[in-house]
């Protein structure tokens, strides 16, 4: 039977390309949206959860178990930005962005944990961003955030490797986004030019990446950060 995978944050973007490429793949697949449903997509079990809820995340967590399975592949997509200089960054500005795109993780993560250490098989990736490793001007709160994400999977891999879970980072560049369309022309410009291959990356190649790291193929590789960012954050 097909594997049951579960991917947060997957009403848009990144998060539903992905959703969409675990089902295309066979998976059993379900996703979380926070306030709108995505339309269409029946092949994908849509559920309602607050990563900021540990409440809610239990609730979506024991609908996809009840309707699909027990999850053993769970992608930690769910993310919010809110960029502003440091000197200008508020208290909440900061402690909000931590409270989903780290502390969000880490509930979702304990949460998902508990079966896979029964079943002793399971995957855990982060989705995490250039950003975490180079640092980036008007992003202390989200740099931080996704920074954490790679020393929370590191140890978390350590402590379940011996279960057969796996808990791994993919650590994407610039690629199109909601996100992305707020930057004017100018400043894509610069940015493109920072990239070694000269270009802003695919959401599919991103969402291929997670794929692969979720795959039997890939059950050697725990503890890793992928980085799939055109070559930006080398060397970091």
């Amino acid at each position: 039977m097909s594997r049951v995978a579960l991917v947060t944050g997957a009403n848009s973007g990144l998060g539903l390309v992905t959703a969409r490429r675990f089902a295309k793949a066979g998976y059993r697949v379900a996703g979380t949206y926070r306030s709108q449903r995505p339309d269409g997509d029946n092949e994908i079990l849509w559920v309602r959860a607050d990563v900021t809820d540990a409440d809610s995340l239990d609730s979506a967590f024991t609908e996809v178990e009840d309707t699909l399975g027990k999850v053993e592949i769970l992608v930690s997509n769910a993310g919010m930005i809110r960029d502003t200089l440091f000197l200008r960054m508020s208290e909440a500005d900061f402690t909000d962005i931590l409270d989903v795109n780290l502390v969000g993780a880490f509930r979702a993560a304990k949460r998902a944990v508990r079966n896979m250490m029964r079943a002793r098989w399971g995957r855990i990736i982060f989705v995490s961003s250039v950003a975490g490793r180079t640092g980036q001007v008007g992003q202390a709160n989200y740099a931080a955030s996704k920074a954490g994400l790679i020393g929370m999977a590191r140890s978390i891999a350590r402590e379940f490797a011996s279960r057969g879970i796996t808990v791994n980072v993919v650590a994407p560049g610039p690629f199109p986004s909601s996100l992305m369309s707020t930057v004017d022309d100018e400043q894509q410009a610069q940015l493109t030019g920072m990239v070694p291959l000269g270009r802003f990356g695919e959401v599919d190649e991103i969402a291929a990446t997670i794929e692969f790291v979720a795959s039997d193929d890939a059950g050697y590789m725990t503890g890793a950060v992928i980085a799939v960012d055109g070559g930006l954050g080398m060397g970091a």
